[in-house]
């Protein structure tokens, strides 16, 4: 009598595990059906020996198992732990957009060199400007009264006016630019030497003057711009005068006292 007791027992509480398994809990991660097939499978001893009180049908059956996990078989417990719901996936992380977001500079700043509009060259100083003012005001009524000031040509009259100037506002000036002007008329005034002649006309030269010519400064400019005239004849000098652009400048020297008047 006792034994058909525990038998019947033992079958109710699987028949409540089989029924728990089989209704499909509300669970915040519902098992699967290979999942619960796993549960019938490998926990019926471990479900009668440790969870036979509680309500089948509910969640509270799979709590029991997991609550009894460490006294679970290892085929039961692997079968829990396969339904218990995965930790959640770790979310994006929105830190390395942020920090892109964060990395990305602001337009860079030009530098104050770059920003600032470069000065044109022999452009005054505002301090320049103030020293001009304060020492040229008595100056600038006298020698440029008919020009507008604060500009260009004002500074450009009072240059002019050197000379007229008083020695705090000729000084004041040249501070500000205007003696660099005076470098530069000087290089223009100053004249590039004039050009070598392209001929020489040459009087006829006796015999001896030719030989002089020929033995002179001269041989090397026969030889590379003459080298093809036949000797004699005056042939030879005549070659060197019609090509005189081309001559080295001590062979010109030598052609230059020969030259006709």
């Amino acid at each position: 009598m006792i034994n058909a007791l525990t038998r019947a027992t033992k079958l109710s509480a699987w028949l409540a595990l089989a029924a728990f398994m089989s209704t499909a809990p509300a669970l915040s991660q519902a098992p699967t059906q290979a999942q619960r097939d796993a549960i019938k499978s490998q926990c019926r001893s471990d479900y009668i020996a440790h969870c036979s009180s509680v309500p089948p049908g509910g969640e509270a059956s799979l709590q029991c198992l997991q609550k009894n996990m460490a006294s679970l078989g290892a085929g039961c417990a692997s079968a829990v732990k396969a339904v218990e719901a995965p930790a959640a996936a770790p979310k994006a992380d929105s830190a390395p957009a942020a920090a892109k977001t964060e990395a990305a500079p602001a337009a860079t700043a030009k530098p104050a060199t770059e920003a600032a509009a470069p000065k044109a060259a022999g452009t005054p100083s505002n301090t320049q400007i103030s020293a001009i003012r304060s020492a040229c005001r008595s100056d600038y009524p006298k020698v440029c009264a008919g020009v507008p000031t604060g500009g260009a040509a004002a500074l450009q009259c009072l240059e002019k006016n050197k000379g007229k100037l008083s020695p705090a506002c000729e000084k004041a000036v040249a501070a500000a630019g205007g003696g660099a002007a005076a470098p530069a008329a000087g290089a223009a005034a100053t004249a590039a030497p004039a050009a070598a002649p392209a001929v020489i006309a040459l009087r006829p030269l006796r015999p001896r003057e030719e030989l002089f010519v020929l033995r002179s400064a001269c041989g090397a400019d026969v030889r590379s711009i003459c080298g093809g005239v036949q000797p004699g004849g005056g042939r030879i000098v005549h070659c060197l005068a019609t090509n005189a652009g081309s001559l080295s400048p001590a062979c010109r020297d030598v052609l230059a006292p020969f030259a006709a008047r």
